[in-house]
């Protein structure tokens, strides 16, 4: 199996798996009922401690890979900023927006990747490449604007939550691709995890995560999704994350996040949310975006290719 077909199946398993996360947090922090189980802080620091906890061997294994306190840096903004300040971020959005919705507006993380590429990693980029993701924005603008009348109950704050957290993606992924490259997936992962595991401990301890526990009747309900959430939405994503950045490029792994969308509306539409022929054609141009970004310069390189062969070469 090439690293490219790889790439795509885990593109599309990790889709699936971010793009059920969304309603996860929903189902940690509200009852079947309606009723509050655990706050949005609550479920961020949960979701980042079980998390952790989860990756400690790993983690152990994989101290002796460290061997200056520049990696350490690296490894510290990709636990910051690639997971343990969205966690917190989403779970506030979601306190006013729905599950799609918050789904649809985690796909602002190509750009702030292109972007921080260009302007701080100086990767150049070709011009059908910024054609492809302007493609995939106009979709994604014309998704929210499909989606807006199902989706928005909040303000301006909980959008602006999901921006700045994929603000934080574009900079955790771009640290990853490009010094990180001699960790593998699972010690990045593990490692990241390890350093934000003393954190998401006190976050717990100073919101009083332990008192809702024993408190609410509805407690243990809530602690199994958030455990799915942090266990296979957080730990394993984030490692499968990871190795599609080693395989390809940061557009292509961040492009996950244009995939995200329609899984988190199909899951919405099971919930009870409702998706038109708007959401549908809007999803269309999102994945034309992706396909042109990046696949259309590797199929006009193998056309050029293929015109060069000699008669003789293709028989």
């Amino acid at each position: 199996m090439t690293k490219e077909l790889k790439g795509w199946i885990l593109l599309i398993l990790l889709a699936c798996i971010w793009g059920s996360s969304f309603i996860l947090m929903k189902k940690g922090m509200y009852a079947a009922d309606g009723t509050v189980i655990f706050s949005d802080g609550q479920v961020g620091a949960l979701r980042m401690l079980i998390a952790a906890l989860a990756l400690v061997p790993f983690a152990i294994l994989s101290l002796k890979k460290i061997k200056s306190w520049k990696q350490f840096l690296m490894l510290a903004i990709v636990g910051i900023s690639g997971n343990f300040l969205p966690a917190f971020l989403f779970t506030y959005a979601e306190t006013g927006l729905s599950s799609g919705f918050a789904g649809m507006l985690n796909s602002f993380t190509p750009i702030f990747a292109i972007l921080i590429g260009f302007f701080v990693f100086k990767i150049r980029l070709s011009m059908i490449q910024i054609i492809g993701v302007a493609i995939g924005t106009i979709g994604i603008v014309l998704l929210m604007i499909a989606g807006k009348n199902l989706s928005i109950t909040g303000n301006w704050n909980h959008i602006f939550a999901i921006v700045l957290a994929t603000l934080f993606y574009g900079i955790s992924l771009n640290t990853i691709k490009h010094t990180l490259q001699m960790f593998k997936a699972i010690e990045i992962t593990s490692l990241a995890f390890f350093i934000v595991l003393l954190p998401s401990f006190f976050a717990n301890v100073q919101l009083d995560t332990w008192g809702t526990l024993t408190g609410n009747k509805h407690a243990m309900e809530g602690l199994g999704y958030i455990s799915i959430l942090a266990i296979v939405g957080t730990a394993l994503a984030v490692i499968l994350f990871n190795q599609i950045i080693s395989y390809s490029s940061t557009l292509f792994a961040s492009s996950v996040t244009y995939f995200i969308p329609i899984v988190a509306v199909i899951i919405g539409v099971y919930f009870g949310e409702q998706i038109g022929w708007y959401q549908i054609g809007a999803m269309g141009i999102v994945l034309l975006g992706v396909f042109i970004a990046n696949y259309w310069p590797i199929i006009q390189q193998r056309f050029i290719n293929f015109k060069k062969k000699s008669p003789t070469d293709l028989c």
